[in-house]
């Protein structure tokens, strides 16, 4: 029965290590994305007319 929860508890902690990976490489490239098209912007500040 003790194994049992040890096991789980181990599969439960790798999921949380994947998911934090995951989240944090999500950020990165969406502020990356951000950057860059605001440096786009920015570039053809010019251009605009409103």
């Amino acid at each position: 029965m003790n194994e049992k929860a040890y096991t789980t508890m181990k599969q439960v902690g790798a999921a949380n290590i994947v998911i934090g990976i995951v989240a944090v490489l999500t950020g990165v490239v969406c502020g990356i994305l951000l950057i860059v098209h605001g440096g786009r912007l920015l570039k053809n500040k010019s251009e605009l007319t409103f």
